[in-house]
């Protein structure tokens, strides 16, 4: 188990001897790490966790913290729930390097969100819900730009070339016509709804994933249950769950898709907390592949009425904008 380290980190007396005192200030602050050349992969990010917990714990290398805190730190921007609560307890306790409760918040945070119940026990311990931006390490890599949608006015309906899009081939009729008489109820373009399905299901409507997501827009429980499904495996009720999902999605992020689809597969607070798409393997693929489905569009038409806008959104903007930049 680990222990609360005090400012000096010492294997034994005769280190104490020969390495002056340093104070919690004094610790070095390790770098940011730079950006991955090429696409890493799940295996590569798994590697650099491991790696970071022989160095941070001196398991056949030499004990170095901050070589640790650097590897937990390339694993984290890739979504390693592991990493993040390891980088988050280091820097609550000052392991090596110098403490900060304000990025072990969010480093907690992150790791909780993919249902880590230890990191949500030290995010409370902390005073609940980081504030500010998150930190570098949980930032969207840079390797993996994402576009900027232009910045709709609250309420606008922009012009979009929704209705000429074809639509999935492999879509059958029966659906493809369901979904074209109820999209309009929802403001949808039966374009989105149907590429939704075909990465989330298939259009199998007995799918399930390992989460317990089910149907053909693939509701949790508990989103079902947000959204008044009351039968989760009845064909109708989890398209129109899945609508009202994405209609309340467009609405919370002001009808940019990357963030409404980004949401959609791994939730609204982790696109908040990573101010942008996630870094999650899984995320990013998702989206990129229906944005490749659907032309590409970066707008949908949004109803102000549903919910109001995210209030992490103009933060998101500005980070997403910021890596545009460099």
């Amino acid at each position: 188990m680990r222990r609360l380290l005090l400012p000096l980190l010492f294997a034994g007396s005769a280190a104490v001897a020969q390495v002056p005192s340093l104070t919690l200030e004094q610790l070095p602050r390790p770098t940011m790490p730079p950006g991955e050349r090429g696409p890493v992969v799940p295996a590569q990010v798994e590697r650099w966790r491991l790696e970071a917990k022989a160095l941070e714990y001196g398991d056949g290398v030499r004990r170095d913290e901050v070589a640790a805190a650097k590897l937990y730190c390339r694993a984290a921007r890739y979504g390693d729930a592991e990493a993040q609560y390891s980088l988050g307890w280091m820097l609550t306790n000052a392991r090596g390097i110098q403490r900060n409760d304000a990025e072990a918040a969010h480093m907690f945070a992150a790791a909780a969100e993919q249902g880590m119940a230890q990191a949500q026990n030290m995010l409370d311990t902390l005073g609940g819900t980081p504030l500010g931006d998150p930190p570098p390490c949980l930032r969207p890599p840079e390797a993996d730009p994402v576009a900027v949608a232009p910045v709709p006015p609250r309420g606008a309906r922009p012009v979009s070339r929704w209705a000429a899009l074809p639509l999935p081939a492999n879509a059958p009729p029966a659906i493809v016509n369901y979904v074209k008489l109820v999209a309009p109820e929802y403001q949808l373009a039966p374009a989105l709804v149907l590429a939704v399905m075909a990465q989330e299901s298939n259009f199998d409507p007995l799918a399930e994933s390992p989460k317990k997501a089910q149907g053909l827009m693939q509701l949790l429980p508990e989103t079902g249950a947000r959204f008044n499904v009351l039968r989760l495996r009845d064909p109708s009720q989890n398209i129109r769950g899945g609508m009202a999902y994405l209609r309340w999605l467009l609405a919370y992020f002001e009808g940019d898709v990357q963030l409404a689809l980004a949401a959609y597969n791994a939730g609204e607070k982790a696109v908040d907390r990573y101010l942008g798409v996630p870094p999650y393997a899984e995320t990013r693929l998702y989206v990129r592949r229906i944005m490749a489905a659907t032309g590409g569009q970066r707008l949908h038409p949004f109803d102000a009425r549903v919910t109001e806008a995210s209030p992490m959104l103009q933060r998101v903007r500005a980070a997403m904008q910021a890596i545009q930049a460099r």
